[in-house]
Parts: C-alpha cells; sequence; structure tokens
C-alpha cells in the first residue's frame, strides 16, 4: 500500500499507516493547498497511490477516472457530504470510510462554553475589564448580572454524536433536557432526556441549542415562525450550519429583543465581512467555525482511520464503510 495523507494526523497515526507501505503527508493545513479534483486523480495514478486520506479536498468522478489504481479513501469527517462522490466510487469497488463523531466532544465543549458565556456575560465583562469600565467593586453585581444553567431547561435540536455528548455535560449542570430529532428511534443511551416536538421543545426552553445536519429537511427549520416560539429570555446557540436558521429572521429576533441572544460559530458567509449586520449587534456572540478546532480531533480520526484502513486490508469490514458494493478483498484484491 502507498497512502497519500492529504488531512491532519497524529504521529502515531503516521507510523500506524507505515506499517502497510509508504506514506506521503501533505496536510492541507500546513500546505495551504485543495488540490483540483482531476488533477488530484492524476497524481494519485503518476506516483502509484493505493489509498488517499481526506478533510477539506473533493474525490469526485473525474477524481476516480483518472485514478483507477485508487483502492481506499478515507474520509476526516463525520457528514461526507458532496466531498466524495459515492455513486462512483461504488461502482469502481473503491472502499469510503467516514470518521464519525470525531469532532463530536470538541464541538460539544465549544457549545456548553458558549452557553455559559451568554448566560454569565463572559466576553462582555472581559472586553469591560480590558477598557477600563470596571469602576468598583459592586460592578460585578450590578452591572454584569447574569443567570446560572442549574434548574433551567436546555432544548437540543438534533440528537446524533454532538447532541448525545452535549446531553452528557449539561445534565451535570442540573437543567432540564428536551430533544427534537425526529431520525432517532433508539434513545436507550438518552437518559435523562425527553424527546418532544420541535414547538414544544422552543416553548420551553432557556437555551436552544442546534446540533442537526444540513438536509432539505433541517434548511431553514427555524424561520420566524419557529423563532417566534421562543421565550424573550431564550438564547440559540448553533455550532452545526448556519442554513438551519433563516438569518434574516434571526438578526430581526435579535434586533428587536425577541430572544435575549444568540452564540453562533457557523455563519452563511465566512468569514464575516466588515459590514456584515452581525457585527452590529450587541447581544450574540461570534467565533470563527472553531468548533472542531481541538488537537485531540486528528488524534480521534487518525485512529478510526488506521483502525478501519487495517480491518480492511485484513479482509474484514470496515467499521465506517460508506461505498456500496466496495470491494472488501483487503490488500490482494479488489
Amino acid at each position: 500500500m502507498k497512502t497519500l495523507v492529504l488531512a491532519p494526523f497524529t504521529a502515531d497515526g503516521l507510523e500506524a499507516l507505515r506499517l502497510h507501505g509508504g506514506v506521503l503527508y501533505e496536510p492541507w493545513p500546513e500546505t495551504g493547498k485543495l488540490w483540483d479534483p482531476e488533477e488530484l486523480g492524476e497524481r494519485l495514478t503518476r506516483e502509484g497511490f493505493d489509498a488517499l486520506v481526506i478533510e477539506a479536498d473533493f474525490v469526485l468522478e473525474e477524481t476516480l477516472s483518472a485514478a483507477p489504481g485508487l483502492r481506499f479513501i478515507g474520509v476526516c469527517r463525520g457528514d461526507v457530504g458532496p466531498h466524495v462522490d459515492l455513486e462512483a466510487a461504488a461502482e469502481r469497488g473503491v472502499v469510503v470510510v467516514n470518521t464519525p463523531g470525531r469532532n463530536a466532544v470538541a464541538v460539544a465543549e465549544l457549545t456548553v462554553g458558549l452557553m455559559l458565556a451568554l448566560a454569565r456575560r463572559i466576553p462582555d465583562a472581559h472586553t469591560a475589564v480590558r477598557r477600563g469600565d470596571w469602576h468598583g467593586a459592586l460592578d460585578g453585581y450590578s452591572t454584569w448580572q447574569g443567570t446560572e444553567l442549574a434548574g433551567k431547561t436546555a432544548g437540543l435540536v438534533g440528537f446524533g454524536a454532538v447532541g448525545r455528548q452535549v446531553a452528557r455535560r449539561l445534565l451535570a449542570f442540573d437543567m432540564t433536557l428536551l430533544a427534537y430529532d425526529p431520525h432517532v428511534l433508539e434513545r436507550s443511551d438518552a437518559k435523562g432526556v425527553r424527546f418532544v416536538a420541535l414547538a414544544e421543545l422552543l416553548q420551553r426552553s432557556d437555551f436552544v441549542s442546534l446540533h442537526a445536519a444540513l438536509t432539505c429537511g433541517t434548511r431553514g427549520l427555524l424561520s420566524e415562525r419557529e423563532l417566534g416560539l421562543m421565550r424573550r429570555s431564550a438564547f440559540l446557540i448553533n455550532t452545526a450550519r448556519a442554513a438551519i436558521v433563516d438569518e434574516e429572521a434571526l438578526l430581526a429576533a435579535l434586533r428587536e429583543q425577541r430572544i435575549a441572544g444568540a452564540a453562533l460559530d457557523v455563519h452563511s458567509i465566512e468569514p464575516l465581512p466588515p459590514n456584515s449586520p452581525w457585527l452590529r449587534l450587541d447581544n450574540v456572540i461570534l467565533t470563527p467555525h472553531m468548533g472542531g478546532a481541538t488537537a485531540d480531533v486528528a488524534r480521534h480520526q487518525s485512529h478510526l482511520i488506521t483502525d478501519d484502513l487495517g480491518r480492511w486490508l485484513r479482509g474484514e469490514r470496515p467499521l465506517n464503510l460508506l461505498s456500496r458494493n466496495a470491494g472488501l478483498a483487503g490488500a490482494d484484491g479488489r
């Protein structure tokens, strides 16, 4: 096996890959390069790569057509989305695996951090101290009074890998947890969480946190009507996808203080332009799409990819196999 790794990987992960053959490591955050799909395929053929590991690059039909020798694709993403043409891979018998839950803990911890920041007004208080607006010992009590998470209700829209990790942490804060996810039928691991309709969740929650995948069914899931169901004292946290919320409706709700505030790690335009209306709001916390940005994520995805590659090479079925009709003969066959 000869493997090209274009995703962040740990040293241990690379050593595990080298047990199976040559490895070339060119992570896109370091090189700053995302390959043209066809050029990537031509390179894979020219340099004789059998396996490819990606995170931000795209493996499309033209990639696979130009790389008939490619047999294994590891995708360091939970939601592969448009990054790999799964039908084209299946037609060619190429094994495709992904890394579900690789950044679930990272995103969940950021979610809880943003929730605390909203509840206790941490960013504004920090800015006030830095600019010299702390004038007396009582300012912290009179000006920066916040609210506690304990005893409040959190509504989780989406109960996949991230939603479950968020729930585990919020239960430790003695919160009441509601969840909305029509796709979750097995709820044995949701102890302490009550599943309700979306409207009930929005009406009852002090904090609404979004953890759904972006699909045709979730695009614009929270529009003006849904936002209108939220309490005026409620906060919205979005670490999932910007398009799940109607942006104009949310801007209006925040401007008119129909909800107390929001924390957004995802945005329809990234990075935000200097004239963005979000930058003129004082009841919103904005972060630069950093939910999965921890050093630990590389360790998680390295383990998931190398484990499934090893399984495939032994002729076993990878745990996170995505490609239909893919050959599972391992290193000795297609």
